[in-house]
């Protein structure tokens, strides 16, 4: 059911990417610099050491050319071929503001998104080798970021200030921020006398492969779930309990029978996984989408100025609808793990991963070792 691969590194692991080619490369990074490119079985291709006073807290590989790899150290993002790893192709200097805690790849692999501890996520031309955007709304540390599928100048930041923010490039400003104690404090169940009460400070944002629904782990213990429409607007969310500490970990899995599944690894050293097609806030989706329409056809009409009045008090009334909507208790409650692992440690990192033609999930945590769990029960 698990096994564990030995030999990478050193240090504490802190983070894990997957190649999309058909090798399935696995590279991780560590604290003390320490980067690790390991083959589909487990034994390690390379190592190098990208800095001796900065840990490597984020790699990911490029979509469209998946022999490229970036990794994060400090405020660099070094460029590297996996064919060669010996040193790297660039070094993308000054790349964040402050300390890099994600860094994400669009499908074109044109743009790499970097959040950092300042709050501010830069865009980076990867071509030009240089920023040509700074994307400021977080009000503190910006731990995760991630470009959506088949929209590559859309994506998605979570942070430490308890806000998700939906982008659209080239546009500086959010089409959307919102605050995940909105619905915390919505679904809050009474508190018992010296219980402590953990905010939801966002650790990992991800999205599934068609794009319309976010999930972000929280220190909460809570899985919150955003779910958008065809333009972007935010439509449903809710939450459910995933942990009974912080959760680490959110990632949705693209290679099984449909694109609802999630992972999610927490402070508490569980490993879950979650199949929420069956989720109402999923299945009012096709009620959504009718609504939208409805409302399209009443405001042709309209002259140019008071159809901006109407589109802002419209989507004013759809997000109070949907938050008085949508509840841990309606929209999440039924959610139940499909198969646990009680990993024993804190959860760094959860990677996805076709691995020797079977689906699997690589973990990683404060030991140098990852551990890669079987999903052939599911």
């Amino acid at each position: 059911m698990s096994c564990v691969w030995s030999g990478g590194h050193g240090t504490s692991i802190l983070c894990a990417g997957v190649s999309c080619e058909s090798e399935r490369l696995v590279a991780t990074g560590a604290e003390g610099g320490e980067l690790t490119l390991w083959s589909h079985d487990g034994s390690p291709v390379s190592k190098l050491h990208m800095s001796p006073d900065d840990d490597v807290t984020c790699v990911a590989f490029s979509p469209s050319a998946p022999c490229m790899l970036y990794a994060s150290y400090g405020r660099t993002v070094a460029v590297l071929d996996t064919r060669n790893l010996k040193s790297a192709v660039a070094e993308l200097a000054d790349a964040g503001e402050e300390e890099i805690n994600c860094v994400s790849v669009n499908e074109a692999g044109s743009l790499l998104a970097a959040a950092d501890d300042s709050g501010a996520v830069r865009i980076i031309d990867v071509q030009q080798e240089k920023v040509i955007r700074t994307l400021r709304k977080h009000d503190n540390i910006c731990s995760s970021v991630t470009f959506r599928p088949h929209r590559p100048q859309s994506l998605v930041s979570a942070g430490l200030d308890m806000q998700v923010s939906l982008w659209n490039l080239p546009k500086v400003r959010p089409l959307w921020t919102y605050s995940l104690q909105d619905t915390q404090e919505k679904d809050a169940h009474p508190q018992k006398a010296g219980q402590m009460f953990n905010p939801p400070l966002a650790h990992c944002i991800d999205v599934t492969s068609c794009g319309d629904v976010f999930a972000c782990a929280a220190e909460d213990g809570y899985v919150h779930l955003l779910r958008v429409s065809e333009d972007s607007r935010l439509r449903e969310r809710g939450m459910f309990k995933a942990h009974s500490q912080g959760a680490s970990q959110a990632r949705f899995i693209n290679f099984l029978s449909q694109p609802y599944w999630l992972a999610t690894g927490g402070n508490d050293g569980l490993v879950a996984l979650w199949d929420i097609s069956g989720d109402d806030l999923l299945a009012r989706k096709s009620k959504g989408h009718k609504k939208r329409h409805k409302g399209r056809a009443k405001k042709k009409p309209e002259a140019q100025e008071t159809d901006k009045n109407l589109k802002q008090q419209t989507k004013s009334e759809e997000e109070e609808a949907s938050s008085s909507s949508c509840s841990s208790e309606t929209a999440c409650g039924k959610n139940e793990p499909k198969l646990t692992f009680q990993h024993g440690e804190k959860v760094n990192w959860i990677c996805p991963a076709v691995l020797k033609g079977k689906p699997s999930l690589l973990v990683v945590d404060q030991r140098p070792s990852p551990t890669v769990y079987s999903l052939d029960q599911l």
